[in-house]
């Protein structure tokens, strides 16, 4: 049997002509896998039958928008995971459910090389192949745009003296990356950090200051997972795709920074991510009124690290699947209703309840009724306090 390179194919220019190019250059058999993961555009057949137009001798399809949700975008929303404290992990999430299928695909069409079209600036080379590495080791990567300075110029140059049947003219000022946690905007004129963002940039969002009625949602949560919209019962996938037209139309989700990349380069991106950012806001005040005190504290530096392993592709490492197991657990009376205004950009938590709440009305309450015990308190402030005072009676007798 001739070698076989599976390769990570999106039916655009770059990958479409990486089947030929990967063909000449091993001498061998390409399997193209395509996986849909919420980015819209073409559909999946379409994407089959391209990649076997350009000489794929095998193109597997793979549906995997409930499966990105649940096992993807669900754990990330319970790690309230944000890098850098602003950006919900768009592209960092879907690459290692990529990567999954390409290791498949690679044991079922006996490959011994995967490729993928990343180039050697960016975080995604390291995502696909850490992930390939930790998965399947025996695999070589080949990773034509770094590998052997593929550029587009190049790739249309090849495209057009092959015959391959694909658009070869159209070209976004934008490189977009875009699946069903959000969108990834980056290139062009954004790269000079003074430059504002304008209305074209933005797909998934409308203008937040367009005048509009405010949208309400009330969101359910069971042991941490989204279940139901407004009382409706909906899977994740379903949750997230309903969340994403109904705050992306009240312009919710809209980000722009500067990013630490982890190949040590700063980047300028602009993000749209209506739905995570809108249930990552629910799930961290569910979790304000159903996690004990202690565990939260220690949760958040736990969510902090747990962002900072997907977003630097250590996905399938030891320490996040013992991160996991912690978040797991931490989720086990997460779960209630959070009702959240959508308008002007935000998303707004107005109200929560849940049956394992650990808010006390009596306790709380300043009025009639109150059942804290205010008279113990002073004793509780002047233990509390005497480490201090010792430290400070020494401190000023020195």
């Amino acid at each position: 049997m001739s070698e076989r390179v599976v390769l990570a194919y999106s039916g655009g220019l770059d990958t479409s002509v990486a089947i030929p190019y990967l063909a000449e250059q091993t001498g061998g058999e390409v399997i193209a896998v395509a996986v849909d993961v919420g980015q819209g555009g073409e559909d999946l057949d379409t994407i089959r039958k391209r990649a076997l137009a350009c000489g794929a001798a095998e193109a597997v399809v793979v549906d995997a928008k409930e499966e990105f949700a649940a096992d993807f975008c669900v754990p990330a929303m319970q790690a309230n995971a944000l890098y850098m404290d602003r950006y919900p992990l768009v592209s960092a999430l879907s690459r290692p459910l990529i990567v999954k299928h390409l290791v498949s695909a690679a044991r079922e069409f006996g490959g011994t090389t995967v490729s993928h079209g990343c180039t050697g600036k960016g975080n995604d080379q390291v995502r696909f192949e850490a992930g390939l590495s930790a998965l399947n080791p025996d695999l070589k990567v080949i990773a034509p745009a770094r590998d052997f300075a593929w550029t587009r110029d190049k790739a249309i140059a090849f495209a057009e003296d092959k015959g391959l049947p694909i658009d070869v003219s159209a070209k976004s000022p934008y490189s977009i990356d875009q699946n069903l946690w959000g969108r990834a905007v980056e290139t062009g004129f954004l790269e000079d950090i003074w430059n504002g963002p304008t209305e074209e940039v933005y797909d998934y969002t409308a203008d937040p200051a367009a005048p509009r009625e405010a949208d309400e949602v009330v969101i359910s949560f069971a042991a941490g997972v989204p279940v139901a919209l407004d009382g409706r019962p909906l899977t994740p996938y379903q949750i997230i795709a309903e969340l994403n037209r109904r705050a992306g139309a009240q312009g919710v989700g809209r980000i722009d920074m500067v990013e630490d990349r982890l190949v040590g380069i700063k980047s300028r991106e602009v993000y749209e991510a209506p739905a995570a950012i809108v249930l990552i806001n629910a799930h961290m005040e569910l979790e304000n009124v159903t996690v004990e005190r202690d565990l939260a504290r220690f949760k958040r530096s736990v969510d902090q690290r747990w962002g900072e392993l997907a977003y630097d592709g250590l996905w399938f490492s030891p320490l996040k699947d013992a991160l996991d197991a912690f978040i797991a657990d931490t989720q086990k009376h997460v779960s209630g209703e959070v009702r959240v205004t959508l308008h002007g950009g935000r998303a707004v938590v107005t109200g929560r309840r849940s049956d394992a709440s650990l808010y006390s009305y009596d306790l709380a309450t300043y009025d009639t009724g109150d059942t804290f015990d205010q008279s113990l308190a002073k004793g509780f402030v002047e233990l509390w306090s005497l480490p201090s005072k010792i430290a400070a009676k020494r401190d000023r007798d020195a």
